[in-house]
């Protein structure tokens, strides 16, 4: 799989003899050599990383299905999902009251806005007593949350700016008699230099770095809400994060990659769901050539069924309804032949069932579904062709043209797909948890389900890997069937992303009828609750049936339903509790956040975040309540972790390249 950590630089083959006097091969030593020339350089590493291997292990949170959700996902960042608050409760205990305790917070969340708010209390007389206790608090914090972290890794992360002062604060004690003085003195200098806002905003970022050591985004960050390009943003200078791409994600990479029918797609859902400032004003996408297209095409059509969902609520839509609802009609109809396209061009795919358009009689206003006839909801389809119902006419043909090149020109666009890329992978295996957005398909009979590409199949594992593989494939080497199955990914019944037995668009907009409405789910879905298919799937992926965890998103705990995120007696956790407002009425909470740190995992819910302009006003914040605490009595260490245990391969190196230095195998530098 791939990761964006460095990949440490341990040696696989056996260096030395079992009499470690003759070196097999000494390559691998002489490379490792040039880094660390001579034995002090090597005694220096080696004590360096068994320190670190003593330390606590750094703290992980999962979150997936975003959905574009960015305020309230930033502010989780920010107060690491109630992580800094339980710091700031730990450190102050009952000197500070709740009131303090909330601005305390607010300040730590968002330091620029605070600060700037409060411009003309920094600058009365009187008030450096109130600057030095603010600066005070947030040191405190900060110490708190360095504790597990070496002091090379702070030092690593601190803004050269203010390192020396920083590092000096953080790991002086301001009640040590013999240093309370130059403690003191240091502050006063900074605010004597009027840098105090400068110095407490850079504690504040840095609590945000520490507080949570890696993020995993299990899937979707794309679709619903207006934000996506803001946190791919916010990923894009975070410290340490992955995602496993979610199928609203393969659903944009592909449209970005350049494959038509997931560009329609992504246009459609992003004006189904108003959500079109995303393309247009984030990355630039001109639209002005669908909309043209569109009124000419609908001129005196309503499209009253492809109104824009919610439009009446929103203010800034009640003006452009119309021509949003004739766009909205426009690219589904050109989104159904592309993909009646590619269904041609993929017997493999085996979705034939989903060439629709041939069974549609507009002169009898109705379309032929499984030997059954549905009247049309909507019989004006003045670009479909009966004799050619896939073929684009001129002038849709004209417009991809034009989409497509706006989509593969947009900068951001393609600065975020080479981010999703790079930091994704379809799954993850981290410290023992198996992180995969959806399913791994499976037969009714609970066995691994077949899916064939290339003139092969792949089931379990091979299929997540070749599917891995494939996705790269599309966008590194361009391959135009990989591209192509980009859009079954998004959409096919034994996609690992998706695993319905279909997906129904063309029917509920165009037939009114609920069970050919329908999406049936795959198996997995219901034989993944037992313990017996996870522990399959657990040792599938070569972990521990004991202390293992499958880690999912992609399917909405309704919790207004009774269900719960924990599925197989604990063995699988679904965390997508709705973080976007679309999802939130169906689940009745928005959002969990799964962490895991040295003492072991709390899976953590979340209520509504009603703004960021509320919580730096008002101090709100995201409520949360602790539904799963599994800690155990051993403390977790860094050698305990993936890190660790590379770690310790490299200092297993490092000690074969001290005993050929000291053997006079090799000679130092």
């Amino acid at each position: 799989m791939r990761s964006d950590k460095p990949k440490p630089y341990s040696l696989h083959s056996n260096l030395l003899n079992n009499n470690k006097t003759m070196i097999q091969d000494d390559r691998y030593l002489r490379l490792l050599s040039e880094k660390f020339p001579n034995r002090r350089n090597v005694a220096t590493e080696i004590i360096n990383l068994q320190s670190i291997l003593s330390l606590p292990k750094g703290t992980e949170h999962f979150v997936s299905d975003l959905h574009g959700a960015d305020e309230a996902f930033i502010h989780l960042l920010k107060n690491a999902s109630g992580v800094v608050r339980k710091k700031v409760d730990e450190v102050f205990g009952d000197t500070l009251n709740e009131d303090e305790k909330r601005d305390l917070c607010t300040l730590i969340y968002y330091p620029e806005e605070c600060l700037a708010s409060e411009s003309e209390r920094h600058k009365a007389v009187g008030n450096v007593a109130k600057i030095i206790e603010t600066m005070h608090r947030v040191i405190e914090v900060a110490r708190a949350v360095t504790v597990k972290y070496s002091r090379s890794k702070v030092r690593k992360l601190l803004p050269k700016d203010f390192a020396y002062v920083m590092e000096e604060l953080l790991f002086e004690s301001p009640k040590e008699p013999g240093r309370k003085h130059f403690y003191a003195a240091i502050l006063q200098s900074v605010i004597d230099t009027e840098r105090e806002d400068e110095l407490i905003i850079a504690f504040c970022f840095l609590i945000h770095t520490l507080a949570i050591d890696t993020l995993h985004i299990v899937g979707d960050v794309y679709d619903r809400g207006p934000g996506a390009c803001k946190i791919m943003d916010v990923l894009g200078q975070y410290h340490h994060y992955d995602i496993q791409w979610g199928n609203h994600d393969i659903e944009w990479m592909g449209a970005a990659a350049g494959n038509p029918a997931l560009i329609a797609t992504v246009l459609r859902v992003s004006i189904r769901y108003a959500n079109i400032e995303t393309l247009e004003e984030d990355y630039g996408i001109n639209l002005l050539p669908l909309a043209t297209f569109a009124m000419q095409t609908y001129r005196d059509d309503p499209c009253t069924i492809f109104q824009t969902k919610d439009f009446e609520n929103n203010p800034r839509l009640r003006h452009s309804a119309q021509i949003m609802a004739k766009m909205h009609k426009a690219i589904s109809i050109i989104q159904f032949k592309l993909e009646g396209q590619l269904i041609q061009r993929h017997p493999e795919y085996k979705m034939q069932d989903r060439l629709l358009l041939d069974k549609i009689d507009p002169e009898r206003g109705i379309i032929c579904i499984n030997g059954r006839e549905y009247p049309l909801t909507d019989t004006n389809l003045p670009t479909l062709n009966p004799a050619h119902p896939y073929r684009l006419t001129r002038a849709e043909k004209q417009l991809m043209d034009q989409l497509l090149h706006s989509f593969r020109r947009s900068r951001k666009m393609q600065e975020h797909l080479d981010q999703l890329y790079k930091h994704g992978s379809l799954y993850k295996i981290s410290n023992g948890f198996l992180l995969y957005h959806a399913a791994i398909p499976l037969n009714e009979d609970g066995t691994f389900m077949e899916i064939e590409y290339g003139g092969k199949t792949y089931k379990g594992r091979a299929l997540m890997d070749e599917t891995d593989r494939v996705i790269r494939a599309a966008y590194y080497e361009q391959d135009q069937d990989a591209l192509d199955f980009m859009w079954y990914l998004w959409c096919g019944y034994r996609s690992p992303l998706y695993h319905k037995d279909k997906m129904t668009t063309l029917e509920r907009y165009f037939v009114d009828d609920k069970q050919v409405q329908h999406e049936s789910n795959g198996a997995y879905y219901s034989l993944a609750n037992t313990e017996k298919t996870c522990n399959m799937i657990l040792r599938e992926f070569g972990l521990s049936t004991r202390t293992g965890r499958i880690i999912n998103g992609h399917i909405p705990v309704k919790t207004t339903k009774g269900e719960t995120p924990m599925r197989a007696g604990g063995k699988r956790l679904v965390i997508d509790g709705g973080f976007a407002k679309p999802y939130q009425e169906k689940t009745g909470i928005a959002g969990y956040t799964l962490i895991y740190n040295s003492h072991g995992i709390q899976l953590v819910e979340h209520e509504s975040f009603e703004s960021r302009e509320q919580a730096i006003q008002t101090g709100g914040d995201i409520h949360s309540r602790t539904l799963l605490q599994d800690f155990t009595d051993h403390r977790m260490l860094i050698r305990d972790t993936d890190t660790g245990r590379e770690l310790l391969q490299q200092v297993a190196d490092l000690k074969q390249l001290l005993q050929a230095y000291q053997s006079g195998i090799l000679p130092e530098k």
